[in-house]
């Protein structure tokens, strides 16, 4: 159950050990950019893998590449090219949170359609 308190703390709770799966699909939406909002009619959808994404804030701004991975525990994902390397010298995906990408492109199925269509 999602919180009605005001405390940051009591949210951050929620976020980090209550939230239900099903909860957390609506943490991992993401601003579409101009042109799909206007051929969609929506501002967000949720980020799926295959999507090509723009990062907007952080080390990583402007950098454009294809979600490899959604990770819903820990409400993250991660883009192809985003990588550091380890002490060891493996590349290593960084995780960046939805809410800092821009979605360029959609991986369109069956379902998605639906979503989109509503």
């Amino acid at each position: 159950m999602i919180p009605r308190s005001k405390q940051p703390r009591k949210w951050r709770r929620w976020l980090y050990k209550k939230s239900k799966l099903h909860e957390r699909h609506r943490l991992l939406h993401a601003t579409l950019s101009s042109d799909l909002r206007k051929k969609y009619g929506k501002r967000a959808v949720r980020v799926r893998k295959g999507d090509k994404v723009r990062i907007m804030r952080g080390e990583f701004e402007g950098h454009e590449g294809k979600v490899v991975e959604v990770d819903m525990k820990r409400v993250r994902i991660y883009v192809d090219g985003v990588t550091r390397r380890k002490a060891d010298g493996t590349e290593v995906y960084v995780p960046i949170h939805p809410s800092n990408v821009m979605i360029t492109s959609l991986e369109i199925d069956d379902v998605r359609k639906k979503i989109l269509e509503r």
